[in-house]
């Protein structure tokens, strides 16, 4: 079994009876869903971390450049 860290967090109080009902609804407790989301999310930023490391060395164009042409060929104001 992982080692697990008790902690206290302060979560919206909406979002925190939308887990209490899905934890009732799904018979899962709080912290394996809140666990299972951070893990999610900190997934999504190392497989997010990777793209940008693997395109770091990609030519770039500046976003002011790219307003510029938008602007003269009629697509933005």
């Amino acid at each position: 079994m992982p080692q697990t860290q008790r902690t206290t967090i302060y979560l919206n109080a909406k979002l925190y009876r939308a887990l209490k009902l899905k934890a009732a609804l799904t018979d899962r407790a709080l912290s394996e869903l809140v666990n299972e989301a951070l893990a999610f999310c900190l997934t999504e930023d190392a497989i997010d971390s990777e793209a940008l490391r693997k395109r770091a060395k990609e030519p770039s164009r500046p976003f002011a450049a790219v307003l510029r042409d938008l602007r003269k060929d009629g697509i933005i104001g």
